[in-house]
């Protein structure tokens, strides 16, 4: 028979029916996993034999088994380790590691040293399970799935650092020299405890000479060189930020790792972790004197990492796209207009906006990222800033922004602090050690942090993000811990002006409130005005009560059914074009940038001589570097390899129309503003010459002197009556046609 190795004495019971292979007893259990990883085959090829001789000839004492095939093989044995993972899973790596002895040295049954020597090469071959059961939240694991094989997605918040533990102790006693060996039990049962626990209390040893009575209590002391450790590690694992209910904190589980399991994340990482949901005693209960109460954690048997592109909820593993996605994909981006109709479909309940809403659309998908060969990183990710008058639909913005990103993270300027946006460190309960936990930031790598209130944020927290906006890394130094973590994250904030809205007549400078070192790190700027006009403002009054009426064919201003690409779809999309395409330049669209560029700084400087003061918005190298990565992410949006010239077009004005705008605002009627403010000035001296105290006038006659007579622009005079209301020098009457002077 093919199970039956040479040389080997086999016994088998006589009143059992042969076929019977129910694994009952220990022993029934372990032949038939033996006889699984012997047998078990897929076509030609025999999968675990293959893979497990090939791990022990790397060195590398560890077996992935998938549950599905256990479960083709036996049925039973599979519900088996769904059931009583505990029981079944070290029958299953002595089966192994048996297994694997055969395998390596096939004659060493013959002899004892021959077999000793087998269970010297490989002491224990760890088994690690993958399975394709239902996914469990934090909070649907309750008492009756203790003891059960659970699985579950999360983030890791925290790693401990690698720890040994015990697998196989040698101990001695103090009075008599007995050795003694024992095998501790695995789990964070031992943690903090005291090294000592669990060893026996008294000296069990033969005494030949009968004087018995030398040994004391507790004799027991460790051989450390002769016991044999495996490494440990604690994990802690947070749930999802959008998986949290609102108004609950977010629930963390503690994973306790061992073996190869270990050191395989960091931080941040998003995993879906399958273990054996258990529980330990930890010493803070311990002092509580409530005998029957224990903490939960996780016993690890796999690991699998999320990448970022599929981390979305439609693929849960990695980008593995089906052939159909991957076709209904590309068609998507070879249909004509995809660019406008992709914007279109950004939060399609708001109206207007297609230039920002373009820009979030960059900004999802984001440029490429580049390594230089001294290891300088150039950042991929775009940062987008949205300064407004209130009402203008920009928390709505940043709310579908964290629907729609893969990975995104959704927090609020005042209550957000420096350390909760980059990493805090936490001092451990039980081995009272340091520990990072990453922040916002860290746990948003390689997605989306969507800002909102940004301007009420203190100056200190705001200084925190700098850093991280542009090296894409946090560096901490704090409680003796120094080190680097990743936050490859794109940045999308909302903020007011300093005034509440935006005041047309004072300079950006004045409107916005934020440190230059901050302005330059944004690569669009927009500034959102609430203007007043009476047919836009029907055609919002009409769109926001259509909406609240339910009716989903709207049309927008071109007459296309706003909202064409349904939620998944994008998140799927950018997920796909993010590990598909990162797109290079060509040599046309280099040559276009590099003069566009000059011309942009050129443009800033007359600004600044016409205004008589330096812009508070910087034009930098970075925002060539912005001007690029805008190109990069048009045609990555497209799936095209390099960027073309119509893509540093589009990039070119995208930026012209936010940041520059910005730059430019405040300057009317082809007036600079310095020009404007000294019109205003003489304007004002003139009206408090001809209108003394206590006198009124027409408005009328006021605009035929000044504005037909003396060759004033109609707009300053408009300012300069309005600033001169706010200050109550002046006051209207009779529908603004009447002008009253009252004040001096």
């Amino acid at each position: 028979m093919s199970g039956f190795e040479p040389n080997r004495v086999y016994s088998v019971a006589a009143h059992q029916p042969p076929d019977a292979t129910s694994p009952d007893s220990p022993a029934e259990t372990e032949k038939l996993l033996i006889q699984f990883l012997h047998d078990f085959r897929v076509g030609e090829e025999y999968l675990y034999r293959d893979k497990l001789r090939g791990n022990i000839l790397l060195k590398q004492h560890f077996l992935e088994v998938d549950l599905r095939h256990l479960s083709l093989f036996n049925d039973e044995l599979a519900h088996a380790i769904q059931d009583r993972p505990a029981d079944v899973l070290p029958l299953f790596e002595n089966a192994a590691a048996r297994f694997a002895r055969n395998i390596l040295f096939p004659l060493a049954g013959t002899s004892d040293e021959g077999a000793e020597r087998a269970a010297e090469a490989i002491p224990k071959i760890q088994i690690t399970i993958k399975s394709g059961l239902n996914l469990l939240q934090v909070r649907d694991l309750t008492a009756n799935t203790m003891n059960k094989l659970v699985r579950m997605p999360g983030i890791v918040i925290s790693a401990s650092v690698l720890s040994a533990r015990a697998s196989r102790l040698h101990l001695q006693c103090r009075g008599c020299q007995a050795p003694k060996i024992i095998f501790p039990q695995g789990g964070l049962g031992g943690m903090g405890s005291g090294s000592d626990k669990g060893l026996p209390r008294v000296c069990d040893a033969e005494d030949p000479t009968g004087q018995k009575e030398k040994c004391p209590l507790d004799p027991y002391i460790i051989i450390h060189s002769k016991s044999t450790f495996a490494d440990q590690q604690t994990l802690k694992l947070q749930e999802a930020p959008d998986m949290v209910p609102v108004g609950e904190l977010p629930r963390h589980m503690l994973l306790s790792a061992d073996r190869h399991l270990t050191g395989k994340v960091v931080p941040g990482s998003r995993i879906i972790a399958s273990g054996i949901y258990s529980q330990f005693q930890s010493s803070k209960q311990k002092s509580a004197g409530t005998a029957a109460l224990r903490q939960p954690y996780l016993r690890l048997v796999h690991l699998e990492l999320m990448t970022p592109a599929g981390a979305g909820g439609t693929n849960p593993f990695g980008a593995q796209f089906t052939p159909q996605q991957e076709e209904e994909f590309d068609q998507m981006a070879r249909s004509d207009n995809f660019y406008e109709r992709f914007a279109k479909s950004i939060a399609p309940s708001i109206y207007g906006g297609v230039d920002i809403k373009k820009a979030i659309a960059c900004l999802l998908f984001g440029g490429s990222k580049k390594i230089l060969p001294d290891g300088m990183r150039l950042r991929g990710d775009i940062n987008v800033l949205l300064l407004g008058d209130p009402g203008t639909a920009k928390s709505q913005l940043l709310k579908f922004v964290e629907k729609v990103a893969p990975i995104a993270v959704y927090t609020s300027g005042k209550g957000s602090s420096a350390a909760g946006l980059t990493a805090s460190v936490q001092r451990d309960s039980v081995s009272r050690e340091f520990y990072l936990e990453g922040g916002a930031m860290v746990l948003a790598d390689t997605g989306v942090v969507c800002i909102d209130e940004f301007d009420k944020m203190r100056d200190e927290d705001r200084v925190a993000i700098h850093e991280a906006m542009e090296q894409q890394t946090i560096s901490i130094a704090k409680a003796g811990i120094t080190t680097v973590l990743n936050s490859r994250t794109s940045v999308l904030a909302a903020a007011n002006p300093v005034f509440g809205r935006y005041d047309e007549g004072r300079s950006p400078g004045e409107n916005i409130d934020f440190q230059t070192t901050i302005l330059s790190r944004f690569d669009m700027i927009f500034i959102v005005r609430d203007e007043h006009n009476e047919a836009r403002d029907k055609t919002i009054a009409k769109y926001v009560i259509n909406i609240h009426m339910n009716r989903p064919n709207l049309n927008d201003e071109s007459g296309d059914t706003a909202g064409e690409i349904d939620l998944d779809k994008m998140k799927a999309y950018i997920a796909y074009c993010k590990s598909k395409c990162a797109p290079r330049l060509s040599a046309e669209a280099q040559e276009m940038l590099s003069s566009h560029f000059v011309s942009l700084r050129k443009q800033v400087q007359q600004v600044e001589r016409d205004n008589d003061e330096r812009s508070s918005i910087p034009i930098t190298v970075r925002q060539l570097e912005a001007i690029i990565r805008i190109s990069e992410s048009l045609a990555k949006m497209t799936l095209t390899p390099t960027v073309q010239n119509h893509h540093v077009e589009e990039a070119i004005r995208l930026f012209k129309f936010s940041t520059m705008d910005a730059v430019s605002a405040g300057s009317a009627d082809g007036l600079s503003r310095g020009e404007l403010n000294e019109e205003m000035t003489r304007i004002e001296r003139e009206l408090r010459r001809r209108l003394p105290v206590g006198w009124s006038t027409s408005y009328q006659s006021l605009v035929r002197e000044f504005v037909t007579q003396q060759g004033y622009s109609s707009h300053a005079l408009e300012r300069t009556l309005f600033v001169l209301e706010k200050r109550e020098i002046l006051r209207f009457s009779g529908q603004k046609k009447v002008v009253h002077r009252v004040g001096v």
